[in-house]
């Protein structure tokens, strides 16, 4: 079960919450996926590099405010928030050209990861970002398992990486861990990313997972709200 159920989805409610949070939405339930569908998409490609973490879309009655989390903020916002302003207006126009009306306030919030290290979304664009400069990866995933295991609250750490690796003819995978990894454990809290990295001769898959402790009900943000 474990290698079937992505780790975020199974977590749901018990540990996660949505990335996607509509209040008084009202029943353009189609309109409003495709928006936020291709927010993200737009994003992903517009923000490759920038080290984000992770997007999440909140939609209010009159109001879509997109929060982004990144370890490197200063390259979103940009001098006096310009490199902001341009992102949100490039956002605006790319849901002209996908024939999407908005007639909802777009509000952009950037907020700061504290700890990249321990991010899989990050980890795993710094793995991909040293293989497209041509470095060994098994020098890259050693280097970067030990820096993640050095960050305080990580218990355990898997990488995968699968294709063509070193250029090979025939592609093949490699995994390396440190520490334990209970996939199983719901109440595990387990920090999951997939990523791509784009070379010459085909994409290279790269999976990541950290492992940074068992969350219980009192301890859970989610359960207290509730």
């Amino acid at each position: 079960m474990s290698k079937v159920v992505h780790p975020y989805a199974h977590r749901l409610v018990t540990l996660r919450d949505w990335k996607s949070r509509w209040f008084a939405t009202g029943a353009n339930f189609v309109e409003n996926l495709k928006v936020d569908t291709t927010i993200r998409e737009f994003l992903e490609k517009r923000l490759r590099g920038s080290y984000v973490s992770s997007v999440e879309i909140e939609r209010g009655q009159k109001s879509v405010r997109i929060i982004l989390r990144t370890s490197r903020p200063g390259m979103i916002i940009g001098r006096n928030g310009e490199a902001a302003t341009k992102l949100k207006a490039d956002i605006l126009k790319a849901l002209k050209q996908a024939k999407l009306t908005v007639t909802d306030e777009i509000k952009l919030e950037i907020v700061e990861v504290t700890s990249p290290d321990a991010d899989a979304k990050i980890v795993a664009y710094m793995i991909a970002e040293g293989l497209e400069k041509r470095m060994p990866y098994r020098r890259v995933m050693k280097q970067l398992i030990e820096k993640v295991m050095a960050v305080r609250g990580v218990q355990g750490v898997r990488f995968y990486v699968g294709g063509r690796l070193g250029g090979a003819e025939i592609s093949r995978s490699e995994i390396l861990k440190r520490g334990s990894v209970p996939l199983q454990t719901v109440r595990a809290d387990i920090d999951f990313a997939r990523e791509k990295a784009h070379m010459a001769y085909g994409d290279i898959g790269i999976k990541v997972w950290i492992y940074k402790g068992q969350v219980f009900a009192k301890d859970n943000k989610i359960q207290e709200k509730k």
